[in-house]
């Protein structure tokens, strides 16, 4: 279980990205975190893991507190925690196997990782992290020879090579297609319910993230401004977190979803 409390930052600028947000996420719960652009979604994340210094609050994963940990100590905290980026953070010049294995190197020693000679173990749960995200054939292609949605897929298998017990999530879809946009998240999702993970997903789509997550956190000037189920998502809320704005196309394209969805599972 994630566990958030009263988490504010503020930049030396001043500026207040996040002010005293404070939720739980339960083992195999997926949230979905949507708001406007600078609302504190992309801060909230990277709070979390620490790649941001929070100014103060707490956050504590399955009962141990992330804030307050040493170099050392969060180095092997953030092994526990897996990432997804939404520009791939992929190593171009390797193969999708070698990117995959990077997953391990908080495991390995150094000349394990830089003569790439890694264990058994971890090599054969690389193969089956490619053959569940459906990728077993590119396993020995360049990362750079890789669709977009491939690049995704292969950091959706690496941030797993860590068996993290905490998924975060920063814009997996920003840069794809509707279609494979779905596919993926439909791919995150599934994987979180067979390990029963936890997962932040930060996502402006909101039809996505009405159709896929279970939960949404709404961030306005980065205060929590909306906690609920997707279904409760309705016209005041929205405006509530985003402004003013006419939002029947949303509700014509969460009509069109359940009908695709609808579709999908009949096939």
């Amino acid at each position: 279980m994630l566990r958030v409390d009263a988490l504010s930052k503020t930049y030396a600028t001043g500026d207040k990205a996040l002010d005293s947000v404070s939720f739980t996420v339960e083992a195999g719960q997926v949230v979905g975190l949507i708001g406007p652009s600078g609302a504190g979604k992309s801060t909230l994340i990277r709070c979390v893991n620490r790649l941001v210094e929070p100014t103060s609050g707490s956050v504590h994963l399955n009962n141990q507190a992330i804030t307050g940990l040493s170099r050392k100590q969060l180095g092997e905290m953030r092994r526990r925690i897996g990432m997804i980026f939404q520009e791939y953070a992929l190593v171009e010049r390797l193969t999708v196997m070698e990117n995959v294995l990077s997953g391990r190197l908080g495991y390995v020693s150094f000349w394990r990782s830089f003569l790439r000679k890694f264990p058994a173990e971890d090599v054969q749960q690389a193969y089956a992290l490619l053959d569940r995200v459906g990728l077993i054939q590119h396993a020995n292609k360049r990362a750079d020879a890789l669709s977009g949605g491939q690049r995704q897929r292969v950091g959706i298998a690496r941030a797993l090579e860590q068996n993290p017990e905490l998924l975060l999530v920063d814009e997996p879809t920003a840069s794809l297609d509707p279609k494979t946009s779905r596919s993926i998240m439909r791919l995150i999702v599934g994987i979180c319910q067979e390990r029963n993970l936890p997962a932040i997903i930060n996502i402006h789509d909101v039809v996505l993230a009405r159709q896929f997550t279970q939960r949404l956190i709404g961030l306005q000037d980065g205060k929590v401004v909306f906690d609920g189920l997707p279904s409760e998502l309705d016209d005041s809320v929205l405006t509530r977190i985003y402004g003013e704005e006419d939002w029947t196309a949303i509700e014509g394209d969460r009509a069109e979803d359940a009908e695709s969805a609808e579709d999908e599972s009949v096939a």
